[in-house]
């Protein structure tokens, strides 16, 4: 019998667990599996802002009614509870404005982790709370795992949809509270999970685009919603010289070839923003990798290191993690050193550290030096 994957508190028919459902096959899968398991489910969607497009609403890609439609038809085929959680002005006002401030200062932000941080790990943890739950789960492929000194957060099963670096954010206070029941299985375990459950969804695809954007058209985005950010400016080389104009900082991130504009018979990469002078630099593609960062705002999962440690450390969601030695600066900073120069280093991204498969925690990339 599946066991959430926490110690067990109480039996499976005394402990209440809201699923976090957005009407796809990860979710469903989850909210099936803890129901025949015996637990007391309770299903909850989230309402998110979605921008006005051409004096029209639009929805939000996350919970869009054909989403809501399906995790309410889901929710009735497992006879369980269903509620819809508005958090719009919320969502708004702590994921959308913190994407357009990011672009605005020049670097990448990633609004996932800012929506993890203060939408789904903060509003919705705590309406979970409210209802008396015991536990809140979600469809992520990660895992937890209780020792003597707390909580640790793990990598998911499947290395191809281990999702433990937007899950970096959390602490132990949250992490108590969360199970994620597919985290060990293989995405093609999952539907095939949910095809033995009969769920209609189990061929349903992912969902990979802001959820926010009407279109799935950033830059349009900001240029409707952040105009001031987005303003034309010079396109340098490493050597000072002015070699073009750009269309705005926030249409172009650390190692980006293509969409340059540049005559030029030389492939040149973006290889640094320079914000405070609406300045672009390019170079050659030697320029471009560094070995060096610096992170803040870093959340531990544990007890943070009090001097330098080894680790791997990924700087995108999509990245591999790489070998590095971390040292802390402060108690929410530390200095990355990797074993190998990188190439997409990133301001606004999260740098996420590991120990094996132990999420240590993760922060956000001041710089690409130290």
């Amino acid at each position: 019998m599946l066991q959430l994957d926490l110690r067990p508190v109480k039996p499976p028919a005394e402990t209440t667990v809201v699923v976090a459902m957005s009407g796809g096959v990860d979710s469903s899968a989850a909210a099936a599996r803890l129901k025949d398991a015996g637990y007391n489910v309770i299903g909850v969607m989230m309402r998110l802002w979605s921008e006005v497009e051409r004096g029209r609403g639009s929805e939000n890609r996350c919970c869009t009614l054909e989403a809501r439609e399906d995790a309410r038809r889901i929710a009735a085929q497992l006879d369980i509870p269903f509620y819809l959680l508005n958090v719009e002005e919320a969502f708004r006002k702590q994921v959308v404005d913190y994407f357009i401030e990011g672009h605005s200062r020049g670097v990448t932000p990633n609004p996932c982790l800012a929506c993890n941080r203060t939408i789904r790990f903060d509003h919705l943890l705590n309406y979970a709370r409210a209802l008396g739950a015991d536990y809140l789960a979600t469809g992520h492929y990660a895992r937890v795992r209780a020792t003597a000194d707390g909580v640790e957060l793990l990598r998911g099963i499947d290395p191809a949809k281990d999702q433990s670096y937007v899950l970096s954010i959390v602490g132990q206070q949250e992490l108590r509270h969360l199970s994620f029941p597919v985290g060990d299985l293989t995405k093609p375990e999952v539907r095939e999970l949910a095809r033995r459950f009969g769920l209609d969804v189990a061929s349903k695809s992912d969902s990979m685009d802001l959820c926010f954007l009407a279109d799935g058209d950033y830059r349009r985005f900001l240029r409707d919603w952040a105009a001031e950010a987005v303003q034309p400016g010079p396109i340098v080389d490493t050597d000072g010289r002015e070699i073009g104009q750009h269309q705005g900082l926030p249409f172009y991130t650390i190692g980006q070839r293509k969409g340059l504009g540049l005559n030029s018979s030389e492939r040149l990469f973006v290889i640094d923003l320079q914000a405070e002078t609406n300045t672009l630099i390019v170079g050659h593609a030697e320029e471009l990798g560094r070995s060096d960062l610096v992170a803040a705002d870093v959340n531990w999962i544990g007890e943070p290191p009090d001097q330098t440690i080894d680790c791997t450390a990924k700087i995108r969601y999509r990245a591999l993690d790489r070998p590095a030695t971390l040292t802390p600066l402060s108690p929410q900073k530390v200095a990355v050193h990797f074993t190998e120069p990188l190439r997409d280093i990133t301001p606004g991204q999260a740098a996420v550290f590991y120990q094996g498969e132990t999420c240590l925690g993760g922060g956000i990339i001041q710089r690409q030096h130290a």
